[in-house]
């Protein structure tokens, strides 16, 4: 969840997460130019309610990138709590693409935002390498990763596999080189 929301109200907060959700899809779907007020008759409110939780288009978007991201990251820690860590990350792997993917949809209305000068990505390259650092240490500790990769060449790595294959389109291919990293991930003793 981004911003500030401990001071909403629950139904607030439901709204703003909606319209979250709903601006994810309906900028990947369509792009920069949807309108505000299909998004907020798609999450089911006003556009004045949508206008009380961002300002503006641009508020907006960045709101729901920030949100995937936390979304994405804040999940390594609930996989590390279900699935041994290579298993945790290779579910992460999917889960970072699937995010990956929806950025690459998000890049038009992204860019709009970045041309009125502020910076969505400010944060997020901290939280990835902070998500996959505890997925590598976690599995380091297991023996089962190795213990000398730094986090952002393998999020980086996942970025190459979003641009080789033209983000879901092939999912197939993409579980496959997924595979394929994370078992240059494993670790060999010598």
């Amino acid at each position: 969840m981004t911003g500030n929301t401990r001071g909403l109200r629950a139904d607030a907060r439901r709204n703003r997460e909606r319209l979250l959700e709903v601006a994810v899809r309906a900028f990947t779907e369509r792009g920069a130019d949807v309108t505000l007020e299909s998004i907020a008759k798609a999450a089911g409110v006003g556009i004045g309610t949508l206008y009380r939780h961002f300002p503006t288009r641009e508020a907006l978007i960045e709101a729901a990138y920030r949100n995937e991201v936390a979304r994405v990251c804040d999940s390594a820690e609930e996989l590390l709590a279900e699935f041994p860590p290579d298993k945790a990350m290779r579910q992460w792997m999917d889960r970072f693409f699937d995010y990956l993917a929806t950025k690459d949809g998000m890049a038009e209305a992204l860019r709009a935002v970045i041309a009125s000068g502020a910076d969505p990505f400010a944060e997020s390259l901290d939280r990835i390498s902070t998500a996959i650092g505890t997925l590598l240490h976690a599995g380091a500790e297991a023996g089962v990763l190795r213990s000398d990769v730094d986090p952002l060449d393998v999020g980086f790595s996942l970025g190459g596999v979003l641009l080789v294959t033209n983000g879901t389109g092939q999912r197939d291919r993409v579980g496959r080189m997924l595979d394929l990293l994370l078992d240059g991930l494993r670790y060999r003793p010598a």
